[in-house]
């Protein structure tokens, strides 16, 4: 083979190892997003995903050895059952979650099944690489090592920024797939094709056609499929979906036992609200936090629009700026005819401005101070919303709240999650403030609780400003009882939630897991 030859046979083997190696990537991380949207606590799922995949893939590197006298059939048989393993690999655990009470344990298969083949690939990699042009040891792993870290830095770049907003989860992995059995195919088919024997070939041809044809399939499928196996997570039927930048969106409607549409919102599974008993959930947030100076509104969450819906009943209210980080559902509160009717076109309103941020970056870009601050966050079931639920980031709303003025925060509920809902009043205590823990009666989320804070750190006074009533829900009366806890839910001393131990997470998984 001439020097020229050699090169572009090295080029094209250490091209290949490059574009598996982000496959390979790509793969680990839709396993840990798959996780995150399914069940929450991404950090449990990426130890899980990556801890199972590292160890598969030593497994793997020492099950290459006998495979080393046939490389270029073993890493073609390797590419192609990564292909579809990985490339089903989402599907097959979506399918799980949905139609089973199952998804920890396929979800360890699949991953240690996927680190098995990706552990296989240097080695025989390596056995090619030498055969092209035989090197000392050491610059060979170096050369198949640069490959295989710039491919996962490719790979890694390419899954947030390409594959899941252009593509989503399913398709996404479909594709990798397909790129994953062509790079294998085709280095073994145009460098090492004289190493195969008839049969192989063959055989190889075969494998990699059926392939393609279940990817394809697979592919075009994917849009009926997520659409059955989402519905099957829901009783009402679907209204509307969609996988945004963040989680997973999902309206349902339906007639309640009442007679009235029962209009739900779900994220990432969770329910936000339904339609029927939204209102006793958002009256009992937002109006003890106005009965005091509320001329400037910072809502943070909340971007469904109910909550400024209330806000808005106040007169005297200025500007409320609402900070949500997903804008896909800031624009169906603006958009969606059937949550804007629920709304009543609060997020469309000219006082209204919606911000599309994180709200713990973008409060510490903030130097204003707003009168009232409504704390309507998802829980903190997630990473991601956990550190909202901190002593930092209290601390950090206390610079932005102005004299007299109020914080409300949705604290979950004191019933089902009691350590949760405590937890965060301690939290909100080693910020500096002195809770009111409330409570009220939510029907389709059952009890449910808030703690008001009042800037200074003195505690807050819960009451009413009846001048915008009636309320469907409240009356003073109700308030004075709704701080009212029962024995088996009374106050418990919890250690508060910080940004480097966030104790809540572990105490919402541990509460909740029990319904």
């Amino acid at each position: 083979m001439s020097a020229r030859r050699v090169r572009l046979a090295r080029f094209g083997l250490l091209a290949t190892a490059f574009a598996v190696s982000a496959c390979g990537l790509v793969y680990e991380l839709a396993l840990i997003t798959l996780g995150a949207y399914l069940v929450g606590n991404t950090a449990k799922q990426a130890s899980i995903v990556l801890a199972v995949m590292v160890f598969a893939m030593g497994l793997g590197a020492l099950a290459a050895k006998p495979l080393r006298r046939w490389p270029a059939l073993a890493f073609a048989a390797v590419e192609l059952a990564l292909a579809l393993l990985g490339g089903f690999s989402v599907m097959l655990l979506y399918a799980a979650f949905s139609w089973t009470d199952l998804y920890s344990l396929p979800l360890v298969v699949v991953a240690a099944a996927i680190g098995l083949l990706i552990g296989a690939e240097i080695p025989l990699l390596m056995e090619l690489l030498q055969r092209i042009r035989e090197q000392a040891a050491g610059a060979a792993v170096a050369d198949l090592n640069a490959a295989d870290y710039l491919g996962g830095l490719i790979g890694g770049l390419a899954f947030p920024f390409v594959l899941l907003p252009f593509f989503g989860q399913i398709q996404g992995a479909l594709l990798v797939g397909a790129i994953n059995a062509v790079a294998g195919v085709l280095l073994v088919w145009v460098l090492f094709k004289d190493d195969l024997s008839k049969a192989a070939k063959q055989l190889l041809t075969l494998v990699a056609g059926l392939t393609a044809v279940l990817l394809v399939a697979a592919f075009a499928y994917t849009d009926r499929f997520e659409a059955n196996a989402r519905q099957a997570l829901y009783a009402a039927p679907i209204v509307y979906s969609e996988d945004s930048q963040y989680q997973q969106i999902v309206m349902t409607e339906a007639a309640s036992p009442f007679g009235e549409q029962d209009l739900r919102l779900y994220l990432n599974g969770d329910l936000q609200f339904s339609s029927v008993d939204e209102y006793r959930y958002h009256e009992a947030l937002v109006h003890p936090a106005m009965n005091g100076p509320h001329e400037n509104v910072l809502v943070l969450g909340g971007g469904d629009g109910l909550a400024v819906r209330e806000i808005l009943r106040y007169p005297d209210v200025e500007t409320v700026t609402l900070v949500d980080l997903d804008g896909a559902v800031t624009d169906l509160a603006q958009t969606f005819d059937d949550l804007v009717d629920l709304n009543g076109g609060a997020m469309n309103d000219p006082r209204v401005d919606v911000v599309n941020a994180d709200a713990f970056t973008w409060l510490r870009e903030q130097t204003g101070t707003w009168d009232t601050i409504i704390v309507d966050m998802p829980d903190p079931d997630a990473t991601e919303t956990a550190k909202l639920y901190s002593v930092e980031f209290y601390g950090l709303a206390t610079d932005h709240l102005g004299e007299g003025g109020r914080m409300v925060v949705q604290s979950g509920s004191p019933y089902f999650a009691p350590k949760t809902f405590w937890t965060i009043g301690s939290t909100l205590e080693a910020a500096g403030y002195a809770p009111t823990p409330y409570w009220v009666s939510v029907p389709s989320f059952g009890d449910w609780g808030y703690q008001l804070v009042q800037a200074g750190g003195e505690a807050p006074v819960l009451g009413l400003d009846t001048s915008v009533g009636p309320f469907q829900s409240l009356t003073p009366e109700l308030m004075d009882a709704a701080q009212v806890f029962p024995p088996d839910r009374d106050r418990m001393d919890m250690e508060p939630s910080t940004l480097m131990h966030p104790v809540i997470l572990d105490r919402v998984e541990s509460e909740w897991n029990n319904y």
